[in-house]
């Protein structure tokens, strides 16, 4: 183990110059000091990378985390490990001036990152909204303000002009099943809550605290959804809920109303916004 950080250390010392003399605060609230113009990005999590591609920072990216997918091109860059366990020593490798990540980062990761001198600024982005202001932010951390402006701008534009379009229309009340044992659903909280109602549908668990609860099979059946949506990898179907005890008593598998997504939508960055208009395509077609 000695050894070990005695290698990081001397990795850290031998890396490319950071020069950081700019001071913000991230959406965490802590007090980051970054590059003037950070040009090689880590980025801790799959949906940061999304965000600083539609950003246009895709030449400066020089690691992203691993289940990264979108955008496709972004699964070329070096792998770091783990979203919420990143490797320091491969980082370090990469010689980052700025590494981006969300607030689930652990804190021992984030002190590990302290030591070496490598400034991380973390986004929280709640529902569409928090989208919009963690662009802005991450425009700010990479001098890239002009940039953000007109992403937000275009991302505004689609939203309204989907929740123009299913305005007035009967919302579909529709239980989100990410897991069906047990059962695990979206909350109040849930990225994806804010997400279904946009397109005009309801999320008949939106008022549940929490952003994924976990609930029995009965409060289902209470809630008496009339449509279900589902992840596509997660490989659910009408035919393998029918199977599952009770299920069939369900108005949505009675009525076979599912409706299907993709995991664009599990991502709070601009590549949601394609999700969304999927969605509201399906619930209102």
């Amino acid at each position: 183990m000695k050894r070990y950080a005695l290698f990081l250390i001397i990795l850290a010392a031998t890396a490319s110059p950071c020069f950081a003399t700019r001071t913000l605060h991230d959406e965490l609230g802590r007090t980051v000091v970054v590059p003037d113009h950070p040009h090689r990005l880590i980025c801790l999590t799959p949906s940061v990378a999304d965000a600083l591609y539609a950003l246009g920072a895709e030449s400066d990216v020089v690691g992203v985390s691993d289940y990264t997918k979108y955008p496709p091109q972004a699964r070329q860059k070096p792998s770091i490990g783990l979203p919420l366990n990143p490797s320091l020593e491969t980082i370090l490798l990469l010689h980052p001036d700025l590494a981006v990540g969300s607030v689930d980062l652990p804190p021992s990761n984030l002190k590990g990152f302290e030591r070496l001198g490598i400034p991380v600024f973390l986004i929280k982005p709640v529902g569409i909204g928090g989208v919009y202001s963690s662009l802005l932010d991450l425009g700010k951390a990479l001098d890239r303000e002009a940039e953000a402006e007109k992403l937000v701008a275009r991302l505004r534009g689609r939203v309204e002009a989907i929740r123009a379009r299913v305005q007035g229309k009967d919302r579909v009340r529709v239980f989100m099943l990410i897991w069906a044992d047990p059962i695990v659903t979206v909350g109040k909280d849930a990225f994806i809550t804010d997400l279904i109602s946009a397109a005009g549908g309801e999320s008949v668990t939106g008022n549940l605290p929490h952003e994924y609860p976990e609930i029995s099979f009965e409060t289902v059946v209470a809630m008496a959804p009339e449509s279900i949506l589902l992840i596509r990898a997660s490989k659910m179907s009408v035919a393998n809920l029918e199977g599952r005890a009770g299920w069939d008593s369900l108005p949505a598998i009675r009525n076979h109303r599912l409706y299907y997504i993709d995991d664009r939508l599990n991502l709070p960055s601009p590549v949601a916004i394609d999700a969304l208009e999927d969605l509201a395509r399906q619930f209102h077609p």
